[in-house]
């Protein structure tokens, strides 16, 4: 066990935090006490809408007017010189804390960082702030704070602006801005929800070295139970504005007390879960289907987009072959930039196919016209990843699921679809009332489920869902895959289900395609490349998911860092 100085940088002591709202006031957080030594990382779970994030938020004083505190919020520099409650704060006295005792780290780097700025002088915003340095000083500071947290060549890429880095790099550019002060607590709200595993495992290893090397305390805000595995040393799990319970982190995953604690853990989707379900559904189907004829060719698929400005051409998509027959579920697997989205695009006549052969329902994609090819795409439904952008915020449910039914001359009017409309959303499990409700209206999930009604209204022979449930908490998500899987085998539809999490992908694949750089590199059962993986992409692919068990993780990183270090 590491030794830590036993001094609390954060005391919250009866936290209650309500907002007021046209409806009256809706309490948030209630009577939350809590507190984070020096050097330690606190997760706080639960689903949304549970007060982990307004609870966070608090230690920096970043509620909005609405909000009413009430309770202390006990702030402690990093050396123990100075104590703040930061409850009573504001203006300037609330500036000179952020950034110095505790900073943040967003969940979205792409809008936390300005796009007009170069990085290196983001990063020296919070100096300028809280001090006075020349320009020499100012640059050498962010660059040694780009070079610990491991962005390559600091000296030249502290003038580079945001869009020129990757996700992963940005979010090591985010926790950077945090650092550059020496904060006492870091407060890292899912910094890694929208980051592939790979790129999770690095910046997981990133934040374990900012509380060894930095010493700094670390509240981390998460739903993801394996990153909590991983990294945390203490655990508090929220419900309803309440902590249900509290616990280090190995008596938490070992023995849960609370129910709630219980059903999230059982929640979360693990490795090897999928081979029942995967036997289950082929023992459904009628006899001889592994032999009829594909519904999905793809044969040496190649799909370049072009350069612009002299840049060369970019392969996304190179030499790949795969077949779904009908009825079956492939999942496909891979880094951002593998090529998964642009492959599920091309199948929806979206992206154009410059090379080979990709056959979608007997039409051959290759050049084809969308006059040819408009017929077919009412055969073929498609869930988006984020429901809440893909969704006219002007229409209500009803009418964004009836679109399709419009579009396509099945229906004269929203209204005259209302009848289908409500089938549909009854077979998704969201009242029939709800159809006349706005999609902001909805939560995270639900929306997701009208996402997966309005993808069925044309009764189609294939879905393309890309990344359903990354956005969604890990009750909600098991919702959502459950009735993905109830509904597959309802309707029998065929599936290209598109995600970077593995254990998501077992649950509900027949088979499993492994995607690297564009290039297929393994494909099987689920038993086949998650129980014995040949390649060494799928292997460090493996490794890099956290699983929900701290003592199996602790293993699991060793055998990611030395796969990494062989690489």
């Amino acid at each position: 066990m590491r030794s830590r100085a036993m001094r609390d940088v954060v005391d919250i002591d009866n936290l209650s935090v309500s907002f007021a709202t046209d409806a009256g006031s809706v309490t948030a957080v209630q009577d939350v006490s809590l507190s984070v030594q020096a050097g330690e990382v606190l997760a706080i779970v639960g689903e949304s809408g549970s007060g982990k994030t307004v609870t966070a938020r608090s230690i920096l004083g970043l509620l909005p007017e609405t909000a009413t505190t009430r309770g202390a919020v006990v702030l402690t520099s990093k050396d123990g010189g100075s104590t703040h409650d930061v409850v009573t704060l504001s203006g300037a006295r609330l500036g000179n804390v952020r950034g110095r005792d505790a900073a943040m780290v967003f969940q979205e780097p792409s809008t936390a960082l300005n796009p007009v700025f170069p990085v290196g002088w983001q990063i020296a915003e919070g100096l300028r702030a809280h001090g006075k340095y020349s320009k020499k000083e100012l640059r050498a500071k962010a660059v040694d704070v780009m070079r610990r947290v491991g962005i390559p060549d600091p000296e030249h890429r502290v003038d580079h602006y945001p869009h020129q880095f990757s996700g992963g790099q940005k979010q090591r550019i985010v926790i950077a801005q945090a650092l550059v002060l020496d904060p006492g607590v870091i407060i890292a709200d899912e910094p890694t929800t929208a980051l592939d595993v790979t790129v999770q495992a690095e910046i997981l290893d990133l934040l374990r070295r900012c509380r060894d090397e930095f010493g700094t305390a670390i509240v981390l805000i998460t739903h993801n139970m394996g990153v909590v595995a991983d990294l945390a040393d203490r655990v508090a799990v929220m419900y309803q504005g309440r902590i249900v319970e509290e616990a280090d982190v190995r008596t938490l995953f070992s023995s849960p007390q609370d129910p709630y604690t219980r059903q999230l853990l059982a929640a979360v989707p693990r490795l090897g879960q999928g081979v029942a379900r995967t036997q289950e559904r082929a023992a459904a189907r009628p006899q001889g289907w592994e032999s009829a004829a594909p519904i999905i060719s793809a044969k040496d698929l190649r799909i370049v987009y072009p350069g612009r400005l002299r840049q060369p051409d970019f392969v996304a998509v190179d030499g790949v072959s795969f077949d779904i027959r009908p009825g079956e579920v492939l999942g496909l697997v891979g880094e951002s930039g593998s090529g998964k989205t642009t492959i599920g695009r091309a199948m929806a006549g979206l992206t154009r196919v410059t090379g080979g052969s990709l056959q979608v329902l007997g039409t051959e994609m290759n050049g084809v016209k969308e006059r040819s090819f408009r017929p077919v795409r009412e055969r073929i439904g498609f869930v988006f990843q984020d429901p809440a952008s893909s969704f006219n915020p002007l229409l209500t449910i009803a009418e964004a699921v009836a679109e399709p039914l419009v579009v396509h001359k099945r229906a004269d009017s929203p209204a005259a679809a209302r009848g289908r409309v409500d089938e549909l959303l009854e077979a998704v499990q969201l009242p029939k009332s709800f159809g006349d409700r706005f999609p902001h209206e909805l939560s995270g999930g639900q929306r997701q489920r009208a996402s997966l009604a309005r993808s069925l209204a044309l009764n189609p022979e294939l879905l393309i869902a890309d990344e359903p449930t990354s956005a969604l908490d890990v009750s909600v998500q098991a919702r959502v895959l459950e009735l993905f899987d109830e509904i597959q085998r309802e309707f029998g539809f065929a599936a290209l289900f598109i995600s970077h999490d593995l254990a998501v992908v077992d649950l509900l694949a027949d088979r499993i395609a492994v995607l690297y750089k564009g290039k297929l590199v393994e494909e099987g059962t689920g038993a086949e490349v998650l129980g014995a993986p040949k390649h060494p992409y799928t292997q460090r692919l493996l490794a890099s998911l956290p699983v929900p068990d701290p003592d199996e993780q602790a293993t699991r990183r060793g055998l990611w860092n030395d796969l990494r270090a062989a690489d």
